[in-house]
Order: structure tokens, then sequence, then C-alpha cells
């Protein structure tokens, strides 16, 4: 059936248990997404050791396969039955109806609560950042929080900021010279982790658009809302989503484009907001939603991009991100760094397999990393001098996975690339 929470079937589990059997059936004769992920590896073992039929599955193997999808989206791409196939294959929409499913019939856990609570985490923490990074790094509390929270002890967590990119780009002095030079107005969505944990992301973002002669502002906003979909919390992520279209749409209206610094929540607002909110608000934000490399290669491919870089970016290993890759636009950060002078780019697309909270959580740790392996090796295998990740969370799981310094965002190599 369509993915419709607005019918009493989709919240159903007797009628949700048919439609996973059809699509487990038809996934395990094509078997196209064998390796990507390790939902699909599990489901095609399982079926393998019952005998070959689909129909040999019990709830708690259906179960298993839901919460070990981690909503890459790559399957969706790779699948030759998605919509308007008549078979409407969408792997990713079914699980997430199996996880919201679960929530409404057996509630939120506590953990998964907290993990979808971005936004009044990255409150507390950017406020009490130095006793918290210390207690992330503290191996007794560390353990309490595997014991009571299901938070592995060994992952690596994201640093709080002290100053969060918002609170900084308030009190900030724009760039002079920037003000008569205005050649268009962008509102910046700074993502979460950017917002809380990585505000370097921003302010090199805020500093490549200025560069470019551009106008940003960054309007009020929440959590792109992808998280409360993996704690299967649909009506706080349609809150969340509404919030922020009645902003951007606004801001679109005046003459403002929209662009984001993270993979999830560019996908989200392109995506899937038209989906969650339905009106022409959202379609609007959707149109004029874009990746922070994508929207710079539109400025060049228009003449408009500021060429005069004066540092080479040297030779770089770049993972793309699952969540840019489920975007169907090719590798606008890999374009956009070819650019500078003296800059060889390796692309990298092996799966980081973190998830938000999926990697972090006690009963995933070790799979995640097992999944991230050959991203690892790939890096190793690679000459690279720097290696970039659109995604921080992607980055963390390179820096842990190889015991490295975290990578670096795209732009900010292009800022150091300008000498800013």
């Amino acid at each position: 059936m369509p993915f419709d929470p607005k019918s009493a079937e989709f919240w159903d589990p007797q009628a949700l248990q048919p439609e996973v059997m059809r699509v487990f059936d038809i996934c395990h004769g094509c078997r196209r997404c064998f390796n990507l992920c390790p939902s699909f590896i599990d489901l095609f073992n399982t079926i393998d050791s019952k005998g070959d039929e689909v129909s040999h599955l019990t709830p708690r193997d259906v179960r298993r396969v839901v919460d070990l999808c981690y909503e890459c989206k790559l399957c969706y791409n790779h699948c030759p039955y998605t919509p308007p196939h008549r078979w409407d294959i969408d792997f990713p929409k079914l699980m997430l109806r199996g996880k919201m499913v679960k929530a409404r019939t057996e509630g939120i856990r506590l953990r998964e609560w907290l993990f979808s609570r971005t936004d009044l985490l990255g409150w507390i923490g950017t406020r009490l950042a130095t006793p918290i990074n210390w207690a992330m790094a503290n191996r007794p509390s560390r353990v309490l929080l595997d014991w009571f929270l299901g938070i592995h002890r060994d992952r690596r967590l994201p640093p709080y900021a002290r100053i969060g990119f918002s609170r900084w780009f308030r009190s900030r002095t724009p760039a002079s010279g920037t003000s008569n030079a205005r050649l268009g107005k962008v509102a910046l969505f700074p993502t979460c982790s950017v917002d809380y944990n990585y505000p370097d992301i921003g302010k090199a973002s805020v500093a490549v658009l200025e560069r470019n002669g551009l106008e940003v502002v960054v309007p009020e906003q929440r959590c792109c809302g992808m998280p409360f979909l993996d704690a299967g919390d649909l009506d706080s992520a349609v809150a969340h989503a509404r919030f922020n279209v009645r902003k951007l749409a606004d801001l679109v209206r005046a003459g403002h484009e929209i662009v984001i610094p993270g993979p999830t929540c560019s996908l989200m607002l392109k995506k899937e907001y038209p989906d969650l909110v339905d009106d022409a608000d959202a379609k609007l934000v959707s149109s004029h939603a874009y990746d922070i490399c994508e929207y710079l290669m539109k400025l060049h491919e228009r003449g408009k991009l500021d060429t005069r870089f004066v540092q080479p970016g040297g030779r770089v290993a770049y993972q793309i991100p699952c969540h840019l890759r489920a975007q169907n636009m090719g590798f606008k950060s890999r374009d956009l760094l070819k650019l500078i002078p003296g800059t060889q780019v390796e692309v990298i697309e092996r799966c980081s397999a973190f998830d938000g909270s999926w990697g972090a959580k006690t009963e995933f740790y070790q799979i995640s990393l097992k999944t991230a392996d050959k991203l690892f090796k790939s890096i190793e295998r690679s000459s690279a001098e720097i290696v970039a990740s659109d995604c921080p969370l992607a980055g963390l799981q390179i820096a842990q996975g190889m015991g490295s310094a975290q990578p670096l965002h795209p732009i900010q190599i292009l800022a150091r690339a300008y000498g800013l």
C-alpha cells in the first residue's frame, strides 16, 4: 500500500504483516541489494536458513530486519521496482512504517526519545560543553551510559561546542566588503551537527558564501525531523517539518534560496517535507533547497562562482555520504573541489553506517564498524593527504575506525583554498 499515515490501515500491525511479506518475497527473488546493508544481509541469510521460503519468517525475524535498517536510502535507487512500477517497492518507507507501527503499539524507549531531541540536547550540551565533553571521554560515565541507556561505551560521540553556530552567527560582525556586493540571498539551514557540535563547518559556509557576494541569513529553525522518523515518532517529525516550512517559505518568497551543509537535512527538506507536510509551502521549500556544494556548483554553471583560489587543495579522499547519493544530483562536492588548482579528488562510494544514533547503540555498534570497514580500507588504499566528507557523523565514524583526526567538510577545504 502507499505510504499513507492518514490511513487507519497504515497503523494496523495485521495489515502491515502481509505487505512486509510481499516486499520481502520480491526482494528474495531479486537480491540486487544483497550486500548493501545489514538489513538485506540478515533478511537473505535468515530466509536461506529457513528453507528458502519467506513464509517461514517469524515476527521476530521481521523486527530484526526493521531494526537493522538505518535509512541510508541506497536500496531505493538500486531497486528496479520502485514507483511507478506495478510492484510499488519502497523498502526504506516500509521500514519506516515498521518503526512507526512499533512506536505506536509499544511506545518509544527513553534512549530513542533522548536521541531524537537533538535541539534539547544541543541547547544543554553547548551551555555545559566542558563538563559534558569530559564525561563523554570518561570511562566510568560511559560504562553507566552503556548500562542504563544502551549507548556503547566505546563509541566516539560528537563533542559539544562551547558556542554553537547560531549563537556565533547572531553575535558576529558581517565580513567587510560584502554588504555592497550582493549577488543573491541565501538562508542557511546549518543542521544540528553543525549548530551544536561542529560550528567551524557553519563558519566556513558563511565565509565562502559571503566571499561569493551572497547575503546570508540564519532563520529560526528546528531539527529537520529525521531523528524523530528514526524513532518512529511521526507526529514530532511532522511538527518540526511544519515549523521549518513556515519559516523557510517566507524567506523563499522574499528571494532567498535555502542552502544546507548536511546531506541528511538536505534530503529531508527536498524529499521528505512534501510528504510530511503536503502543502504548497512544503513544495516551495523543497524546490528551493540545495546542498551547499550543489548550490555553489549552480553558481559556477552560471559563471558567478569566485574561482580566485590562493591555495591548492592537495590529494583528497572524498567519502560521498549515502544521503547525498540518494538525492541523485551527481558528485557536486567532488566537482567543486576539482575547481581548486592543485587538487586531486578520489571519490569513495562506501557507506559509513553511522546514521545519527544507530551506530551509537550498544546492540549495533560492532556491526556499524564492520559495515564501514570497506570505507576504512578504501581510504587506507588512497594516497590522500586530506580526508573529506559532507557528513560530520560519517567523519566521526572514519575518525574512530581509522584512529585519525576528524575529516573535513568540502566547504572547509574550499574556505582554505580561498585563504579565508
